[in-house]
C-alpha cells in the first residue's frame, strides 16, 4: 500500500491538493464529513437562535406585541350616616338637588340583605317602569330612605341598605306596593335590613 509522508499529510489536510495513486486511501473523506459537520452545525445554531428568540419575545413582552393599556376599575365609595344607613353613589345626577320637604317621583328597587327581591316600580320582565310620588317627610316615609334622598340630584341613582330602626317601624309608611302579595312579603321582612336601589325622576 502507497504511503504519504508524514509532512505531506500536514501540509497539504485535504486530498484535492494533489493528485494520489489509485491504491491510496480516499483522503477526500474527511472533507466531505467536514462539510456534513458544518452544514450540521449550521442548521443546530440557526434553530437555536430561532428558539432563543422565541423565548426572548415571551420573557420580555416589550419585544412582542404591545400591551394594550389597562384601566384601573372604578372604587364605589360606601358612605354611612348617623342612623346606620350606608349607601352607594351609583351615578350622579345632573338636575335640581332634592332638599328636606320636598316631594319627588323615584323608581326604585328593594330586597333583602340577601339579595332576594322583594319589590319594585319597575317591571323585571317588559321594563316598564310604574314611579312613586313620595314626600321628603319621615311621617309619611321610612326615614331611612328619605335620608338617602336629600342631597340625590335629578337623574342620580343611589344604593342604600336601610336599618330595620329608620325602616318600616310601622305599616303606614310609605313606600308600600299596592298589590297584597309584594305588600305582605314587604312588612314580613320589614325587620330585617333592606336594600334600596333608588333613581330620582323628578323634584316637584
Amino acid at each position: 500500500m502507497y504511503a504519504l509522508p508524514f509532512q505531506t499529510l500536514l501540509h497539504f489536510p485535504c486530498a484535492s491538493k494533489f493528485t494520489r495513486p489509485k491504491d491510496a486511501m480516499p483522503m477526500d473523506l474527511h472533507c466531505k464529513f467536514s462539510s456534513l459537520e458544518i452544514k450540521r452545525l449550521s442548521r443546530r445554531i440557526v434553530l437555536k437562535f430561532c428558539g432563543f428568540n422565541t423565548l426572548l419575545l415571551s420573557i420580555n413582552p416589550v419585544l412582542a406585541a404591545p400591551m394594550p393599556e389597562m384601566k384601573e376599575p372604578e372604587v364605589i365609595r360606601t358612605l354611612k350616616l348617623a342612623s346606620g344607613v350606608r349607601f352607594q353613589e351609583i351615578i350622579e345626577g345632573e338636575g335640581p338637588e332634592a332638599q328636606e320637604g320636598d316631594t319627588v317621583e323615584v323608581n326604585y328597587v328593594c330586597r333583602r340583605s340577601n339579595g332576594y327581591f322583594v319589590h319594585s316600580t319597575v317591571d323585571q320582565f317588559s321594563g316598564e317602569s310604574s314611579p312613586v310620588i313620595l314626600p321628603l317627610d319621615e311621617n309619611q316615609i321610612i326615614k331611612g330612605l328619605k335620608e338617602v334622598l336629600i342631597g340625590m340630584k335629578v337623574g342620580g341613582k343611589r344604593r342604600a341598605l336601610i336599618p330595620p330602626s329608620v325602616g318600616y317601624v310601622n305599616e303606614n309608611l310609605k313606600p308600600i306596593p299596592d298589590e297584597f302579595g309584594p305588600r305582605r312579603s314587604l312588612f314580613s321582612h320589614a325587620n330585617e335590613p333592606l336594600i334600596f336601589e333608588v333613581q330620582l325622576l323628578k323634584v316637584l
